[in-house]
């Protein structure tokens, strides 16, 4: 979706507890939030008019404010109830769902007096990636930018400038060819594609990177007790880049993304096995049956 289809949609988007129509949903030029990221969001999918696991999103929402300092002036059930009425407003069912909070206009790093704004906005969403790719796996390779160590960022928090990286490596990924970037930490392990948490495949054994520097996604932990209810073994620990040639499969996992296969990572090629089509395959099942909170 382009970026001026993105401004000038037709719409009402939530904003400060009224709905306003899209054009008019604005930020003030000195806000905050637009020139020091202090702002938190969520990604949330509606499955048939269903948010799935939409009290979890908001909660972990309210969470990352409370890392930033920030003290949301609505109440869960509040933004819960908002998210499905901006759903309703714009007809829509099947739908991406964007909550955001951030700190209004005040200059300076400090910003203690700042009003806290919060706006929901909704739309279509297509699938992350092409559904061709999605059948044959998608190209990954290895970002330069790494996960920086949790004493230097609020890590646990969906927070916006922890994506700046992750623009810079999916951007670059895309230039050269790939769908997507693998981004290490900073001791140099794998941690995470640039919006999503990753999967590796031996036999009856799912590896996947401990989420001591990045989010652990609530889309993760769902295909984790989806597996091991298929009887797999799910082993979270460090793992050396180098170590990609010992596993048969590979996946990646996201509210957008969902259960995605990954085909290569740079000179690391893998196969996309019936395993990684039914996990995904539970997890939409699970999605489109949600029932709400």
């Amino acid at each position: 979706m382009d970026i001026d289809s993105m401004e000038n949609k037709e719409g009402l988007i939530w904003y400060n507890g009224e709905l306003v129509k899209w054009q008019d949903a604005r930020v003030h030029l000195l806000s905050h939030g637009l020139h020091y990221a202090s702002s938190v969001f969520e990604g949330e999918r509606s499955y048939s008019g269903k948010i799935f696991k939409l009290t979890e999103h908001t909660e972990r929402l309210f969470d990352s404010a409370k890392q930033l300092d920030i003290d949301v002036p609505f109440s869960v059930k509040e933004i819960n109830d908002a998210c499905y009425l901006a759903l309703k407003e714009n007809n829509l069912t099947d739908a991406y769902i964007r909550p955001i909070i951030w700190r209004g206009a005040e200059m300076g790093v400090s910003a203690p007096n700042a009003r806290i704004h919060c706006a929901i906005a909704t739309w279509e969403w297509p699938s992350y990636f092409s559904p061709e790719d999605k059948l044959k796996g998608i190209r990954l390779t290895l970002s330069k930018w790494k996960r920086p160590s949790p004493e230097t960022i609020p890590c646990k928090a969906k927070a916006a400038g922890l994506y700046m990286i992750c623009t810079l490596s999916k951007q670059q990924a895309e230039s050269e060819g790939y769908d997507d970037a693998l981004m290490l930490d900073w001791r140099g392990q794998v941690a995470e594609a640039t919006g999503d948490n990753i999967f590796f495949i031996s036999n009856k054994e799912i590896h996947t990177p401990t989420p001591d520097c990045f989010l652990d996604g609530i889309t993760r932990r769902t295909v984790i007790d989806i597996a091991k209810n298929q009887g797999f073994k799910i082993i979270e620990r460090k793992i050396e880049f180098d170590e990609l040639s010992n596993f048969e499969q590979c996946f990646i996992t996201g509210t957008a993304a969902e259960v995605t296969p990954v085909s290569e990572i740079d000179n690391y090629k893998f196969s996309v096995g019936h395993e990684i089509k039914k996990l995904s395959d539970s997890y939409i099942d699970l999605v489109n049956n949600w029932q709400g909170d």
